[in-house]
């Protein structure tokens, strides 16, 4: 048996991530109409200025390198680029190029992402994922991003957990857009493969190769009740759908979703196939599946098996599953990207040994041979959670929600420790 690494290669990338919504501040959305509505678990939420990293991005960018990252995960926010469909804001497209500017100034290699769950107000209107006009408008507005990224080396993410957004926008209408159906939920799945495959071309044909994928959220799965037919059925079921159905359009071009009585597709995407130069995986948890007989006839559950705790959010802390999932991707040959792994833990103590843990399979996977190449981890900063609204803290530095004041955790010593080492310690 091989002896599982301890250190990470020179050339292994660690990193942080963040998403425009969620940090920079002053953002008219689909998610700002949300909030309005009342639409979140604290109906007077609002993510308003957020952590005005818009105009402390520099002071982040130093956050950053401090911890010893040489990546920094940014998105771009569609809404502030065309708020008005076909109307794109110069001064938007010039305050993005010079924040990425400024990013490779102090060290740090981009990685854009181009769609982190956000859309212009106009959109779901106009067109919406489900219709196929929404293929060209992504087109167009891909075209402009892959301006801002010359001469940056910057790696592009197409989408992030785009079956996140399905499965919570168009299956359980619990996020934007709020719509509850399954065939619109295939209709938008298969356009969102194909506004992948346009926005890697615009991508490549400014830029010349780019490495460029998609950051899927990626759950183990166990059955809720291990003697339970259907709620086994439903892991083997819903791990195909939920963790590679996206993965494999775009390895194969074949889309298959099969869910009987939820979610059902099967299209051939020919233009898909080998559109991704890595796979990009989001890992936090293990769900356990319950059969119910109702629809979506789905229970998910998070269960505290091993004693740990759950984490703040109310997730099991797994990592035994994170070296599954790297395992699972494996098939796709190719390179393997984390583009977030973190932990909820609002007293700031839990996240070095998560850390330390989770890094741990990440070595053990390479050592089985899958090709990890980076780690970022979500988040550099603690921010505005979605449907959680301003309860979560991710961030490696704790923010102060009333000044913004920005202030080490125990973890960012930990990551500085293995980032500059490159040897997994144990935290002390």
């Amino acid at each position: 048996m091989r002896t599982p690494e301890r250190t990470f290669p020179a050339d292994f990338t660690f990193g942080v991530a963040t998403s425009a919504y969620q940090v920079e501040g002053g953002i008219e959305n689909d998610w700002a109409e949300w909030e309005r509505a009342g639409r979140l678990k604290e109906p007077h939420a609002r993510c308003g200025r957020a952590v005005d990293h818009w105009s402390r991005y520099e002071e982040d960018y130093r956050l950053a390198t401090a911890v010893g990252a040489t990546a920094f995960r940014i998105s771009l926010e569609w809404a502030r680029i065309e708020p008005e469909r076909g109307r794109f804001d110069e001064a938007a497209l010039e305050g993005y190029r010079e924040r990425l500017l400024k990013m490779k100034a102090h060290g740090l290699t981009p990685v854009v992402t181009l769609h982190h769950f956000t859309h212009p107000t106009w959109f779901h209107r106009e067109t919406p994922w489900h219709q196929p006009e929404s293929v060209e408008v992504f087109r167009r507005y891909s075209r402009r991003c892959a301006a801002l990224l010359e001469g940056l080396d910057a790696r592009v993410i197409t989408f992030n957990e785009p079956m996140v957004l399905l499965l919570g926008g168009y299956l359980q209408g619990a996020i934007p857009p709020g719509i509850a159906d399954g065939a619109l939920t295939m209709k938008a799945l298969e356009n969102l493969v194909r506004a992948h495959v346009v926005a890697r071309r615009e991508v490549g044909e400014r830029l010349g190769r780019v490495e460029t994928g998609i950051s899927q959220n990626m759950l183990a799965f166990a059955p809720d009740r291990w003697w339970n037919p259907l709620d086994r059925a439903l892991v083997r079921l819903g791990g195909q759908a939920y963790n590679h159905a996206f993965h494999e359009a775009l390895s194969t071009g074949k889309l298959r979703v099969n869910m009987p009585g939820v979610a059902t597709t099967r299209v051939d995407i020919p233009e898909a196939r080998d559109s991704a130069e890595f796979v990009g995986v989001n890992y936090y948890s293990r769900a356990h599946l319950r059969f119910v007989p109702r629809p979506p006839f789905i229970e998910f559950k998070y269960r505290d098996t091993q004693g740990r705790g759950l984490t703040d959010i109310g997730w099991e802390d797994w990592p035994e599953g994170f070296l599954q999932t790297l395992r699972d991707v494996k098939r796709y040959g190719k390179p393997v990207w984390i583009t977030e792994n973190g932990i909820d833990d609002r007293s700031g103590t839990r996240r070095p040994q998560y850390l330390h843990t989770h890094l741990a399979q990440v070595l053990a996977a390479r050592a089985e041979g899958v090709d990890v190449q980076g780690y970022l981890y979500w988040s550099l900063l603690d921010n505005f959670e979605w449907l959680e609204g301003w309860g979560p803290r991710f961030g490696l530095y704790h923010v102060d929600f009333d000044t913004l004041e920005r202030r080490p955790t125990p973890a960012c010593d930990y990551f500085r420790q293995v980032a500059t080492g490159r040897k997994l310690v144990a935290p002390l």
